[in-house]
Formats: C-alpha cells, sequence, structure tokens
C-alpha cells in the first residue's frame, strides 16, 4: 500500500472557491480503482494549509491516478486559487493494524 501525506497552502480568503474544486478531486478520486481513502483537511490553526491524505493499494493505481483528467483539472486550478507551496510525500507501507 501506498501513503501520500502532506500540506498544499493557498491564500485563506480563496478557501470557499477552493472547496467545490476540491470536493470534486476529492469525489471522483475515491471513486478510482485502487483508492483506498483520499482526503483533504483544513488546518484548524492555519487558514489557508490543507492536509492531504491518499492511500492508494499499490503504485499502479496511483500511476492511473496520474493520468486522469481531473487530477489534470484540479492543477490547472491551482493558479486561479493561489494554491502554492505543495508538500507530499509518498510512503510504503504494510498492513494496518489498530492501535
Amino acid at each position: 500500500m501506498l501513503l501520500i501525506v502532506g500540506t498544499i497552502r493557498l491564500p485563506h480568503e480563496n478557501l470557499a472557491l477552493a472547496r467545490p474544486v476540491m470536493q470534486r478531486m476529492v469525489e471522483m478520486s475515491r471513486a478510482e480503482d485502487g483508492c483506498l481513502d483520499y482526503s483533504y483537511a483544513e488546518d484548524v490553526l492555519e487558514p489557508g494549509l490543507i492536509h492531504v491524505t491518499e492511500r492508494w493499494r499499490d503504485q499502479a493505481s496511483l500511476d492511473r491516478h496520474f493520468q486522469t483528467a481531473h487530477l489534470s483539472d484540479w492543477r490547472a486550478a491551482w493558479p486561479a486559487l493561489g494554491i502554492h507551496d505543495r508538500k507530499l510525500q509518498s510512503y510504503e507501507v504494510g498492513a494496518a493494524r489498530e492501535t
């Protein structure tokens, strides 16, 4: 399984414009074969900081995700939304366990 975690930033005044675009990206990604989880979350202390969490079954699933139209549309929206400072890291992980 691949785990992707990190952050993106945008001007906090653009959050209302960004929410429907982010919602579409999340919904479309979650519907993809191999997507186990996909979410964006606003930081409660730092307006405009968005936490990203993704879980993918395998590299092939993630590679297919990179070729989707909704990912291209999402990235094309970044300049208008002021999205910047993207910091994501990918990890290969084993089976999940309850803690």
